[in-house]
């Protein structure tokens, strides 16, 4: 599988560590309401999605970037790859 670094172009995947769900971008504050539950869900509750999904690969042997991939996971197939750090960024600014 090749995922298509937005800064060095296709990349082989061996390349990469998956994390899992980009939804890990989303920590909760420890000082919101009801922290404790928010946090005991952000680590142990994990979804495995059949078909287009959000991910986190890290591009350890390389550039050490970390990127949120869509893929579909039935068949692999990449749809878009993007720096974490503007996907971040992004949805800080949506918020704002």
């Amino acid at each position: 599988m090749l995922i298509p670094h937005p800064l060095l172009g296709l990349r082989d995947a061996q390349e990469f560590t998956y994390l899992g769900d980009a939804a890990l971008l989303d920590r909760p504050s420890p000082d919101g309401e009801g922290a404790e539950a928010a946090f005991c869900d952000y680590v142990f509750l994990r979804g495995n999605p059949a078909g287009v999904h959000r991910e986190l690969w890290f591009h350890e042997q390389g550039d050490r970037s970390w990127l949120v991939v869509t893929r579909n996971t039935l068949t692999h197939e990449i749809i878009k790859a993007e720096l974490a750090s503007d996907v971040a960024l992004a949805r800080k600014g949506a918020q704002e």
